[in-house]
């Protein structure tokens, strides 16, 4: 029993790095906050942890859980930090999970693209985003991956904040649960075939799905 033992920790000591991956999703915890626009980061995330049948548990800096897709595992994270200071819990949950840079991908809200549009890239500047602004400045870099999940800016001036703090209107809530079910897709895409093939599938021009 004991060298059966032993086998089994050197199998998992030998877990190959690159097949771990860091999801991560922005927003703000509290009640208040469900279904807002600013969290439509958590909403794919969370729909990726139900689909697994995977509960949250309370840890450092974030809500953390993870899932099982094809033989890789989606380490998945919602900041409890608030998403001013969400740059913390994902540099935090990188050296924790010893997961590399390139095997990060931040969902994240979008207010330049409308709810139900969805877009993958592989780096670029925050666009005024304060989450990935902390982010950037956690990690010292621009070059990260990120799924944008558009939300539309239906708002008047000086009318921002309310507006990423509010909720969705019916068609948008229609048009958000299909592009969360396409994210689901989007997320699994990145860790099976890698960014590249994930952005050439999911940044069609149009909708969501990728068909024009």
């Amino acid at each position: 029993m004991a060298n059966l033992w032993k086998k089994e920790v050197c199998v998992d000591d030998n877990v190959d790095p690159m097949s771990k991956y860091l999801i991560v999703g922005l927003g703000n915890v509290g009640a208040e906050y469900e279904g807002t626009r600013h969290n439509a980061g958590f909403m794919v995330v969370d729909a990726l942890a139900r689909e697994g049948e995977a509960r949250w548990s309370l840890e450092r800096h974030a809500y953390r859980t993870e899932v099982r897709y094809k033989g890789r595992t989606l380490v998945l994270v919602k900041p409890t930090t608030y998403m001013n200071l969400s740059g913390k819990a994902v540099k935090y949950w990188l050296q924790a999970e010893r997961i590399d840079m390139e095997n990060l991908l931040v969902v994240v809200d979008d207010l330049a693209l409308d709810p139900g549009i969805i877009r993958i890239k592989k780096q670029g500047a925050s666009g005024g985003h304060n989450g990935l602004k902390d982010i950037e400045a956690a990690l010292g870099t621009q070059a990260y991956n990120r799924l944008r999940m558009g939300v539309g800016a239906h708002f008047s001036r000086g009318h921002q904040v309310d507006y990423v703090l509010g909720g969705f209107d019916a068609d948008e809530a229609a048009a958000m649960e299909q592009a969360v079910a396409t994210a689901v897709e989007a997320v699994r895409c990145f860790a099976t075939q890698g960014i590249d093939r994930t952005m050439n599938l999911y940044n069609s021009k149009g909708n969501a799905h990728g068909k024009v």
